[in-house]
């Protein structure tokens, strides 16, 4: 390779600074900086000020304002009058916002959104009752289709702020209650055409993981997607089970369970005030007539509860729905 002299000699000039300083760049090394006549040196000096370290600082700050999370930590008042703080959290680069919360019996209630994918996922961790037989703990997920319009944006939610962190908030709207029949298991070792998130939020749920056929034929018409990749990653509950699970005596009986949670608030949509902007006049000059506008002015506040029914094989997995 041809090197011009005036490009061997850019080359060469770090180098001979190095060297002419070789004995406090080795003092510097071991530790972490020294002084050179009136100027401290550091080992980092080189890269500091090469281009590589404008380009190192530059592609760090474009990965954390892509992958950051935003955090809200809110104090809401569930209808019993009992205060828990929610967690809510928002990635713009993975377009994703999870909720979290623990009920005052201890269950703790995880909320998905997958907006690409247009899935939520509901994760419920609810304490097992020792003396009756049960695990420490036992993890249930069910995954829906979720419809953009319940829930704020991802990125209009990494934009939110609170002036008042202590505030204890209650929603402006109750949505009441919305019920999902289940129909079959999802297989997380197949779950990838539903969302790539269900199989880490729900390691522990991989026998009790739960998807309802009429979101499977939603999802199959999404461009990329397909009903038969979608049904190879579920499988059906068996037929003709009817009996709920407070109707059945047995501990060990197959039946049909019921879970229900609540979530206390979150923001469902956002609010526009009207304003008046300044027009134009026919001929392109500015006018001062006024013209009203819309612009985004704060969020809608909302609570919703979900009822899911799904099938169990025993009802030692069911003890609350009694």
């Amino acid at each position: 390779m041809i090197v011009s002299k005036k490009s061997r000699g850019r080359h060469l000039k770090p180098t001979k600074w190095q060297m002419a300083h070789r004995n406090v760049l080795n003092i510097c090394r071991l530790t972490g900086r020294r002084r050179c006549g009136r100027r401290a040196v550091s080992c980092y000096h080189f890269f500091r000020h090469s281009r590589g370290f404008f380009w190192f600082i530059l592609c760090n700050l474009l990965l954390t304002a892509n992958n950051s999370d935003a955090q809200l930590l809110i104090n809401v008042q569930n209808q019993g009058g009992e205060v828990i703080q929610e967690s809510i959290t928002s990635n713009i680069g993975e377009d994703l916002i999870t909720l979290e919360f623990q009920k005052t019996d201890g269950t703790l209630i995880t909320q998905l959104i997958d907006f690409r994918n247009e899935v939520q996922i509901l994760k419920a961790l609810v304490l097992g009752e020792e003396e009756r037989g049960q695990s420490q703990y036992q993890v249930m997920c069910f995954a829906t289709k979720f419809n953009k319009g319940d829930f704020i944006s991802s990125d209009a939610m990494a934009k939110l702020r609170q002036k008042n962190p202590h505030t204890i908030r209650t929603p402006e709207e109750d949505k009441g209650r919305e019920t999902y029949t289940m129909s079959g298991w999802v297989q997380l070792n197949r779950s990838l055409p539903i969302t790539r998130h269900l199989q880490t939020l729900c390691a522990e749920a991989t026998d009790a993981t739960y998807v309802r056929d009429v979101d499977l034929k939603a999802w199959a018409e999404l461009p990329g997607s397909s009903i038969s990749s979608l049904e190879a990653a579920t499988e059906k509950f068996p037929d003709a089970l009817s009996t709920r699970c407070n109707e059945v005596s047995s501990l060990w009986a197959p039946c049909l369970c019921t879970l229900e949670t609540c979530i206390g608030w979150y923001p469902c949509g956002l609010k526009y005030c009207k304003g008046k902007s300044l027009g134009s006049d026919t001929s392109g000059a500015q006018a001062q007539q006024q013209q009203q506008t819309n612009y985004r002015c704060g969020i809608k506040t909302c609570r919703k509860c979900t009822q899911f029914t799904y099938y169990v094989r025993q009802k030692q997995q069911c003890l609350w729905d009694e």
